[in-house]
């Protein structure tokens, strides 16, 4: 019998149900559910953060358990009702970093200088410290890493960065600000329906165009494909795009030549999409859209109710697509870097 606490990951939100030592005496159920953020595993229990506090579950007693996503900070579909900080920290794990650690309620992350969201302080929630002094520490620890201090400063569209205290802090020691990237969120089966007969099936894709083939499996033409667009790190871009609790890897070949590529990531029961490129001699005959719906496809088997996804404010062409799909802003974050 499969452990049904072997796919759960510290830091989660899960729901574990298991068998009381005697019936409710007011329901007569012999079965109960604990909810909150897994602290702990371990050999003999599975300990859970909830809103009363720890509590620990022995495993003799687990029958069944879960992730599920963040809690929601309003009312409305699940894609538009989570918090920014839950989002911003779900999507960590969509694209997770070779190191990461916590400053109070920041996550700083580092990725031998592999991408700008491997390598950047997530900067959501209280750091525990007075801001000045918690920006010197995030300095202090890339500077151990031979790395440029680089913060993420999220909040809603639009916002001027100087009207956030950090975004105010950084821009006053010198950092400059990169263009905006936004967060767009949409439900899966919203985006399938869009899509129509593109996701209707595995490997669909439009009247002349090649299958879309998605596997589990970072392959060498995939990564191929990927490094035709961008400069990886091969260690660092192996671990960031394996590295999730579940990835999916989407390719789409022409005779031989990976001509379109695109991940999903499976983390907090969200899929995150990225890594969408479509060799430029092939644009405009609709691979896009397939790539996105057979992602969408296997979010959807995986059981992940809601995607995000990420692009810059400036990529008009890619936000067109992606609206035009389903997906809606979120929220948007800009990148502080300090100037060499």
């Amino acid at each position: 019998m499969a452990d049904p606490l072997a796919a759960l990951h510290r830091g989660s939100r899960v729901v574990v149900r298991h068998r009381l030592e005697a019936p409710d005496p007011v329901t007569g159920a012999h079965l109960t559910d604990v909810v909150g953020d897994l602290l702990a595993v371990d050999a003999e229990a599975v300990t859970v953060l909830t809103a009363g506090g720890a509590v620990r579950v022995p495993r003799a007693t687990v029958v069944a358990a879960k992730v599920v996503p963040p809690r929601p900070s309003r009312r409305g579909a699940p894609h538009r009702a989570v918090a920014v900080a839950d989002l911003q920290r779900v999507m960590v794990d969509a694209w997770p970093p070779m190191e990461r650690e916590r400053l109070g309620q920041w996550v700083l992350c580092a990725s031998r200088g592999f991408t700008g969201r491997g390598n950047s302080a997530v900067t959501v929630g209280d750091p525990g410290l007075p801001l000045a002094a918690a920006v010197d520490r995030v300095e202090e620890w890339y500077a151990v890493r031979r790395l440029p201090p680089n913060l993420t400063v999220a909040g809603p569209v639009g916002r001027d960065l100087r009207e956030d205290p950090l975004g105010a802090e950084l821009l006053g020691r010198g950092y400059a600000a990169r263009v905006a990237t936004l967060t767009l969120t949409a439900s899966t089966r919203a985006v399938l329906a869009a899509l129509g007969p593109v996701a209707a099936a595995p490997g669909a894709a439009p009247p002349g165009t090649p299958p879309v083939r998605v596997g589990d499996a970072l392959t060498e033409a995939w990564l191929t494909a990927y490094r035709s667009y961008r400069e990886a790190d091969d260690v660092a871009a192996r671990a960031i795009l394996t590295g999730s609790p579940e990835q999916w890897f989407a390719t789409v070949e022409d005779d031989g030549t990976t001509v379109a590529v695109g991940r999903l990531a499976v983390a907090h029961a969200w899929g995150g999409v990225a890594a969408m490129w479509v060799a430029p001699a092939h644009r405009r005959r609709g691979l896009a859209r397939a790539v996105l719906g057979a992602l969408a496809a296997r979010a959807d088997v995986s059981g992940a109710r809601s995607l995000h996804l990420q692009a810059d404010a400036d990529h008009t062409a890619a936000l067109a697509l992606h609206r035009s799909c389903g997906f809606r802003d979120h929220h948007a974050y800009t990148n502080v870097v300090r100037p060499p």
